[in-house]
């Protein structure tokens, strides 16, 4: 199951893709034409709060879709809407972890910027933005803008904690982030923050995909393009931290919620390790690629 957040004439509705790949069901609405009103709440961060209940109500509902005589009537074509981030305005910071593949922690110092612990940074809320939307440049603030293809953890129920064996259990599902980061803002500040929050610098989607989709988070290949040219190219099964552990120890002494969204490391082949380095330009189109998750594409600002 692929669910979006999306938005047409009539506004801003959770939705679902159907198995083409070319529509998409509003579930409100198609609970309404069902049962004369719908409790399907409004964004998909409340639905992902119901837990296994909403995925329950969206089974239930599928199924008498199919059987219905209007089933054509109650799809949109998914041309016609604009697809947004699934969780818009995150709650919290994105979690972030730092340097997760051996590789691109070498790229971007040495063998002994290979971490031992878990590195972890924070996107603000405000970074957010949806496929196809544009990435500002920032030109006045930062000469150095880059990009890192992650595969996103969505959680999906309370936890702290949470022992690894335990830890998928807490997985709503996957989506896809880009981690555009103001490298010498990075550089600069001695910190993160400043460099990886810069409003529009984590476009995040196109959709999420349930749990039950993705046998294997830790075996995906990822791959991020930049103007078509292959710029990073691995797998998920090269993480130094796997995602169980990432949220077995964020978990420890935080309790995660429904909704958070953890991004979890880039490869290598991001500009700044290139010799010279090939940060982003205006007008560029970053695309990252996520085995059965999808497709993320964004332009940087002209």
């Amino acid at each position: 199951m692929k669910f979006v957040t999306a938005k047409d004439s009539r506004g801003s509705f959770v939705g679902l893709i159907d198995g083409s790949g070319t529509r998409v069901l509003p579930l409100a609405a198609a609970a309404e034409k069902m049962e004369g009103s719908s409790d399907f709440p409004a964004s998909l961060k409340e639905c992902i709060a119901l837990g296994d209940a909403f995925i329950e109500k969206v089974h239930t509902l599928t199924d008498w879709v199919s059987s219905s005589s209007e089933r054509d009537e109650l799809y949109l074509p998914l041309d016609s809407v604009t697809l947004q981030a699934p969780i818009p305005r995150p709650d919290k910071n994105i979690f972030c972890i730092g340097k997760n593949y051996a590789e691109h922690a070498i790229e971007m110092g040495s063998k002994a910027d290979i971490p031992e612990h878990i590195m972890v940074f924070t996107k603000a809320p405000t970074t957010v933005i949806g496929p196809d939307e544009t990435v500002l440049n920032h030109k006045e603030v930062t000469s150095q803008l880059d990009y890192e293809g992650e595969l996103a953890v969505i959680i999906g129920k309370t936890g702290r904690a949470i022992p690894k064996e335990e830890a998928l259990d807490y997985v709503f599902g996957y989506t896809i982030i880009n981690d555009v980061t103001g490298r010498d803002l990075q550089s600069r500040h001695k910190q993160f923050f400043i460099g990886k929050s810069l409003d529009t610098t984590c476009p995040m989607g196109p959709w999420i995909v349930h749990s039950s989709a993705v046998e294997n988070p830790n075996k995906l290949d990822i791959q991020t393009t930049v103007n078509g040219e292959m710029r990073q190219s691995s797998n998920t099964e090269n993480f130094i931290f796997p995602i169980e552990e990432i949220i077995s120890v964020l978990s420890r002494g935080m309790t995660l919620e429904p909704g958070d969204i953890i991004a979890t490391g880039t490869p290598a082949g991001v500009g700044k390790g290139f010799k010279p380095p090939r940060f982003l330009q205006p007008g560029d189109t970053v695309e990252i690629t996520v085995e059965k998750i999808g497709s993320l594409t964004n332009s940087i600002e002209k």
